[in-house]
């Protein structure tokens, strides 16, 4: 047996001893869950409020019961979509010449499982920057809506819109304030964010 591979091992002992010892603790378990457990678990750590909803009767009720909670009946919203104006005349909430929203209502492009953040454009928020939206935001969207990386919400947007690409694609991932300021929240603006995810699966 030579020197070195006393000293080092043969190259076998060393791919087996690296399958026993196969733990990374630089690796985030989370990662290995599928996608929509995974969102489910970083959206929840970054502070969203997740509201499973396993038809329309159920997310419109789940809606009512944000507006109760925030006492934003009969207030102002910021809605920026017509496919959901329906749910805010239903709750006479005003949504034309609006001066101070209490939240803003919209949909999505994707959500993003590896960080927990939700994934926009100027489809849903025109070319308002997070910082610009209400404090608070209600978001609809659908299980089939969850994707694993930002790179694969571009590739949807893609996909998606072939000619008429929409611009201000940008997420939002923090959903309440942090107690100790750090430069990765830096120039992040915080949002109370309740998220109602249709089963659509």
């Amino acid at each position: 047996m030579s020197l070195f591979r006393k000293i080092f091992g043969s190259s076998s002992d060393a791919a087996s001893e690296a399958n026993e010892n196969s733990y990374n603790p630089f690796q985030d378990v989370h990662s290995q869950l599928p996608a929509d457990e995974q969102f489910t678990h970083n959206f929840k750590k970054n502070g969203g409020k997740f509201l499973y909803c396993e038809n329309i009767a159920e997310l419109n009720e789940q809606f009512e019961n944000i507006l109760e909670e925030n006492d934003w009946f009969e207030s102002e919203a910021l809605c920026l979509e017509s496919r959901l104006f329906n749910m805010l005349d239903d709750n006479n909430i005003s949504r034309t010449n609006v001066a101070k929203p209490s939240f803003l209502l919209a949909s999505c492009e994707n959500l993003i499982a590896e960080e927990g953040s939700v994934l926009f454009s100027s489809n849903q928020i025109k070319q308002n920057k997070p910082n610009d939206l209400p404090d608070s935001i209600v978001i609809v969207a659908t299980t089939s809506q969850i994707i694993v990386s930002k790179s694969d919400g571009l590739r949807e947007i893609k996909k998606r819109y072939t000619t008429d690409y929409p611009t201000n694609i940008t997420t939002i991932k923090y959903f309440e304030k942090v107690k100790e300021e750090d430069f990765l929240h830096y120039g992040s603006s915080p949002k109370n964010l309740y998220l109602l995810l249709l089963e659509d699966l």
